[in-house]
């Protein structure tokens, strides 16, 4: 269904434009040659929920492809790869570097307001230093010692690797070499850490 101008909500002058998504080394991969490709409004955020531009990629041989999940000025806001959404300066996710430094969502849940939200700082983070992250809590030393101890030092790789072929381990897969799933025994479905979901970082 095709939704007039006069009819759509959105405030078009809001909606993000960028060249270049903001991503952590793990995502990017360990190829210095990827090609990315770059569609102008081409999803919704999933925290802000307005349309941003979408880059999609390898990040290596025998990798899966990755996308940007979220707008910039999310990734800005909280300080998170636009992909994986973990932390750009510890690689934890976002609710426990918010737990050992006591930070508050306070995103308004009303879409108005979170509109209006998001368009105020919008404003202000175009008036500061973009190498920069953006929220001040993130530079106090209070629990740095913490997060230090906690952080991933190195880029994960073994993360890019695609999913395992679920008709492989039935024992069905019929494409061999060409198959671009993994042909491994899975994890322990019984691990807490072999079901991970984009929504609990």
């Amino acid at each position: 269904m095709a939704v007039s101008k006069s009819t759509n909500t959105y405030n078009r002058q809001n909606w993000e434009d960028s060249d270049f998504p903001i991503l952590c080394q793990t995502c990017l991969g360990d190829n210095p040659y990827i090609r990315m490709t770059k569609e102008k409004y081409g999803k919704e955020c999933k925290i802000c929920v307005r349309p941003f531009t979408v880059f999609r990629w390898c990040p290596g041989a025998r990798m899966r492809f990755k996308k940007t999940e979220i707008c910039q000025t999310c990734s800005k806001l909280k300080n998170v790869c636009q992909t994986c959404l973990l932390d750009l300066e510890y690689g934890l996710p976002i609710q426990v570097r918010d737990a050992a430094l006591k930070i508050q969502d306070d995103l308004p849940r009303n879409e108005v307001n979170k509109e209006y939200y998001i368009q105020n700082l919008d404003n202000q983070m175009s008036k500061y230093d973009a190498t920069q992250p953006s929220n001040s809590a993130l530079k106090s030393k209070g629990a740095s010692d913490l997060l230090l101890r906690l952080a991933r030092t190195a880029p994960y790789y073994k993360r890019n690797r695609p999913h395992v072929c679920s008709f492989w381990v039935k024992g069905e897969c019929r494409r061999g070499e060409e198959c671009p799933y993994r042909h491994e025994k899975p994890t322990d479905p019984d691990d807490p850490l072999a079901d991970q979901n984009i929504k609990d970082r």
